[in-house]
């Protein structure tokens, strides 16, 4: 390749918009638009600059106030932006009503994280709930991409086919998505056949927010290479593993990741994809310790998979990963105020979790692995623990924990 050429891809210029409501505070959104910017990161997209406004309830027209549209605008104009991204789901009127003030592309969070799974998908089962997911989102919103048509209007010889246009297209997206939806029906029953196949292995996956580790730790327990980069959204498809701990199988699952807001849609269409999920008999809910709102992030986890499996209960261990990445500040002695959450050490943190959770819990760094080994022992186990209730004259010819410690450093010569 010539020199001169360059191989580098200019990204696009974003900007984002959050809106305060309620009890939501600044802080909260910062910490939202923090999330939409590693989105726009991930989407291959470089975010110039945030815009916030507070508001009792959003305009209905522009969901941001007049004014406030006028300086994004005006910023916009200025910098050259390519596109305006709002952290919240925009109707499609609004969505119109805004890109005819700003004249360049306009998404909301939801549209965003749809192009980033189409991104990210590789398989036909994920490109196709993907695709699914942009049907169902696009249909309403097809009146905004045909204004470059005339519209039908009253009176002799003002009916232009802009109408006729929009119709036509909605019957070809609606075909679309029911074709689509049979086809996910071929692959669920593809995918149903393949599980079957496997036995009645024990069944282990891997669940929580994105980017919290799941793939590392994947990799880590099964020796595999499973993709995995320090982006969301890294994982779409459902990968398993077969994992021996100890002379015990089981089988092991990398789910995708959930994030706050996540589509409604997507949700539907991935809902097949974590039936890996729904047969699980212990669920490893991955939990990035050295987030500053990982508590909020848990409560995001439990409401999609309430969503997904209902009111399922399986078994659990919370797997609190990145404590190598934990920090606090300490409090000096002669500060009396309340201790916050930035000023709990990581020991603090693990007996308040231990006392607090019904599930058990351990805390590891899956990078630098630390206590990897205590991480095992537990998931040995629990799936030991299930293993000898569906098999109970075909267990394992030792526990070599239990063996230890009966034995101590003998435990060797019973073998």
């Amino acid at each position: 390749m010539p020199k001169n050429i360059s191989t580098d891809i200019k990204k696009e210029k974003v900007v984002l918009v959050g809106v305060i409501m309620g009890r939501q505070t600044e802080e909260r959104l910062t910490e939202y638009l923090d999330e939409l910017e590693f989105l726009v990161e991930t989407a291959g997209g470089q975010t110039q600059k945030r815009f916030t406004q507070k508001l009792d309830k959003p305009d209905i027209a522009t969901f941001i106030g007049k004014g406030k549209l006028q300086e994004v605008n005006e910023y916009i104009k200025e910098h050259e932006i390519d596109i305006l991204i709002f952290d919240d789901e925009l109707s499609p009127s609004q969505q119109r009503n805004v890109e005819r003030t700003v004249k360049i592309r306009v998404l909301d969070r939801s549209n965003l994280i749809l192009d980033i799974f189409a991104l990210r998908a590789r398989t036909a089962h994920a490109r196709t709930q993907v695709e699914l997911a942009q049907y169902q989102y696009l249909l309403p919103r097809l009146a905004g991409m045909w204004t470059h048509l005339e519209r039908q209007k009253g009176g002799i010889g003002m009916k232009g086919p802009g109408e006729r246009e929009i119709e036509t297209d909605r019957r070809i997206v609606r075909d679309r998505i029911a074709l689509l939806k049979k086809k996910l029906q071929q692959i669920d029953k593809q995918k149903a056949t393949q599980r079957s196949n496997r036995g009645s292995l024990v069944r282990a996956a891997l669940v929580g927010y994105t980017n919290v580790g799941k793939s590392t730790i994947m990799n880590m327990l099964s020796k595999s290479e499973v993709f995995a980069e320090d982006k969301l959204f890294a994982t779409l498809d459902t990968t398993v593993r077969k994992v021996v701990i100890e002379t015990l199988p089981f089988l092991l699952s990398d789910t995708v990741g959930f994030i706050r807001k996540l589509p409604h849609h997507l949700i539907e269409s991935f809902k097949s994809t974590l039936d890996e999920v729904r047969e699980a008999d212990i669920l490893l809910h991955v939990v990035d310790i050295s987030h500053p709102n990982f508590e909020e992030q848990i409560e995001v986890v439990k409401e999609t998979l309430n969503e997904i499996i209902g009111d399922d209960q399986k078994q659990a261990i919370m797997v609190f990963n990145k404590i190598d990445n934990y920090s606090f500040v300490e409090k000096e002695e002669d500060d009396l105020t309340p201790p916050t959450k930035e000023n709990i050490s990581l020991e603090e943190l693990k007996q308040t979790w231990m006392a607090r959770e019904n599930a058990p819990c351990i805390f590891i760094s899956a990078k630098e692995k630390q206590n990897f080994d205590g991480f095992r022992k537990k998931l040995y186990e629990h799936v030991l623990e299930i293993h000898r209730k569906r098999y109970p004259y075909d267990v394992p010819r030792y526990n070599p924990w239990e063996l230890y410690k009966k034995y101590g450093d003998n435990s060797q010569e019973t073998s």
